[in-house]
């Protein structure tokens, strides 16, 4: 590792792949995150962030964020402001804030071509945060001309898992779920964050709700696996309490499954066949959200409801699920 520090000059990548000879996976992880927060080199300081952030160390992305802000530097400060945002967005779900935060993303003005991409892909993302899945699309017509001058292979190694977990989302939600699952599985090939890796899993379990609740289940169980052993509290959370039991009513297949989360309870009770304890639990949530519209009106057996949950997924960019309200209008018709 001493060698290393006193080699300046070295990108990311080539430090990992020195590590690499001697070092086991998750050490080359943790020495190269060691290596980021240590160098005086600029460029490490800026691609340093981007390595501490596609692997979750996020309480060190902040330590080095601080580092670059700092930094007498224009560039770093510019690559400490998109990182910055970057973290803001995970952690702030509210739907105008991701505006605010794409509006200090289009002021920042550069010429280099990582931070331009890097740039463009957080736009995106705050579209994601707003469930607008289509805006992926703008990215994809300027993406060759984004990623072709990039000459760093671990920056565009990071870039592409970015951009793949994106096509994933953006295939799956337009319903076109081979080219879906292949995106999803080239990212599930080229991550070690157990963060995204969990995230994955349940994602890819949901695109099997038209198709096979036991292919659904297989990826609902890798990912609270991956979860646990890391103690990624949100995921478990996530996967006990919204994502098995919503295959599990989906597919009538609810014996010993429970959550705390009341629409899930109502789609439970629906599964069972108690339709009028899941209006009683629905009743005062159901208006803003598809899935609890979608809901109530599979409990009242409502076209009109149905239609309006239809309206809602639609309206997101979301025609995979807005195949659960049509499907249940067709069953109601036939």
């Amino acid at each position: 590792m001493e060698s290393i520090e006193d080699s300046p000059e070295l990108t990311i990548g080539q430090v990992m792949l020195l590590l690499s000879q001697e070092h086991d996976e998750q050490e080359v992880l943790e020495l190269t995150r060691k290596f980021c927060l240590q160098s005086s080199s600029k460029e490490i300081q800026k691609k340093g962030m981007e390595f501490l952030y596609i692997n979750g160390f996020y309480e060190d992305l902040r330590i080095l964020i601080a580092k670059n802000s700092l930094s007498n530097d224009h560039s770093n400060r510019l690559w400490a402001e998109v990182y910055q945002i970057t973290l803001e967005r995970r952690t702030d779900n509210n739907i105008s804030s991701a505006g605010k935060m794409r509006e200090r993303l289009l002021e920042i003005q550069t010429s280099e071509p990582e931070l331009r991409c890097l740039i463009e892909l957080s736009i995106v993302d705050t579209y994601f945060n707003q469930m607008d899945f289509g805006k992926i699309g703008n990215f994809l017509e300027i993406q060759y001309e984004l990623f072709d001058p990039i000459q760093d292979n671990f920056m565009l190694a990071s870039l592409n898992l970015r951009l793949f977990q994106k096509l994933f989302f953006y295939y799956w939600k337009r319903n076109e779920l081979i080219m879906a699952r292949k995106y999803a599985f080239r990212a599930l090939n080229q991550t070690n964050n157990p963060s995204t890796k969990a995230s994955l899993h349940i994602n890819l379990g949901l695109t099997y709700t038209f198709d096979t609740y036991y292919q659904g289940m297989y990826h609902m169980k890798e990912g609270l696996k991956i979860a646990k052993q890391h103690n990624l509290t949100k995921y478990v959370r996530k996967i006990e309490n919204y994502s098995i039991p919503f295959l599990a009513a989906h597919f009538g297949k609810t014996n010993g499954v429970t959550t705390d989360d009341i629409s899930e309870q109502a789609h439970l009770e629906i599964a069972r066949g108690n339709s009028e304890k899941a209006i009683e639990l629905l009743k005062d949530i159901y208006t803003k959200s598809p899935f609890k519209t979608y809901y109530m009106g599979l409990a009242k057996q409502d076209k009109n409801l149905l239609t309006e949950a239809c309206k809602m997924f639609i309206e997101r960019s979301d025609y995979f699920f807005s195949r659960l309200p049509m499907s249940a209008i067709q069953n109601l018709q036939s």
